[in-house]
């Protein structure tokens, strides 16, 4: 994570939460405690405070416009002979899930015979709190009015937690999605080749050296003619010239 100088208060308040469960005095025994071997479990919940998690249904809504309305008519033409048709799709920073959960309601409603479909979406983020609310599937009912109403009824469930009501994910989305914790600039186990990625408001936190090494390793895994999607304030511009933009934020890769 690359972090600029102007970020030190918000370092500084989500780590001071850390300290107080941790009953210590100042940073000086965090760090010391980090680096011991009994501190190794706490890279984790240190990179889990760190990281920023705003993410909702449909968000940035013209990225599932264009899948839905150019990138899944043309796999389904190009595999329209095949017995079982593939479908490969990665949600890079899934954060709490409503991105992978967004994207399989996306595919379900835009690919009418999907059970003819070998259809995965993977899931990851670093933060394995995160991970963990996104394989659960339940949110606040009131999280969900971004759904349309046709979609919501056919794909969730709204049921009572305790206080307050939640929206649960259904099994047919449920059985799209594989979640898993991943760090990007570690080693990955996936092979592809994937169909789409989506990476939204991930590369700000890396440097432009991450981003780079970041962005050609999407590109060896992407199909062909592979999309990927950024979020809004990112850009691919001296960056890579491995793709070709195609819309706002949504870039196709070059052979």
């Amino acid at each position: 994570m690359h972090l600029a100088p102007h970020k030190v208060e918000m370092v500084y308040s989500r780590l001071a939460r850390r300290l107080r469960d941790l009953g210590m005095a100042d940073f000086d025994a965090y760090c010391a405690f980090l680096s011991s071997e009994s501190g190794e479990s706490e890279i984790g919940l240190l990179v889990n405070a760190l990281t920023t998690n705003l993410t909702r249904f449909y968000r940035e809504s013209h990225h599932f416009e264009h899948l839905a309305a150019v990138v899944l008519p043309r796999i389904q033409e190009r595999q329209a002979g095949a017995a079982k048709p593939r479908l490969r799709i990665w949600s890079a920073g899934c954060s709490s899930g409503e991105e992978p959960y967004t994207i399989a309601m996306t595919v379900a409603s835009a690919v009418p015979d999907l059970h003819r479909w070998d259809v995965r979406i993977l899931a990851t983020d670093i933060d394995t709190h995160m991970v963990e609310t996104a394989r659960r599937g339940l949110y606040a009912a009131d999280a969900a009015t971004a759904i349309p109403a046709a979609i919501r009824s056919r794909h969730t469930a709204e049921q009572q937690q305790g206080t307050r009501r939640v929206l649960s994910m259904g099994e047919s989305l449920r059985r799209l999605i594989t979640f898993k914790p991943l760090n990007l600039l570690e080693d990955w186990p996936m092979r592809g080749p994937f169909d789409a990625i989506f990476c939204r408001n991930v590369l700000i936190y890396f440097d432009r050296h991450g981003r780079t090494e970041v962005i050609g390793k999407f590109h060896q895994l992407l199909d062909v003619d592979g999309h990927l999607y950024l979020g809004h304030s990112e850009s691919l511009y001296g960056v890579s010239e491995q793709f070709r933009q195609v819309g706002p934020t949504s870039y196709q890769a070059i052979p």
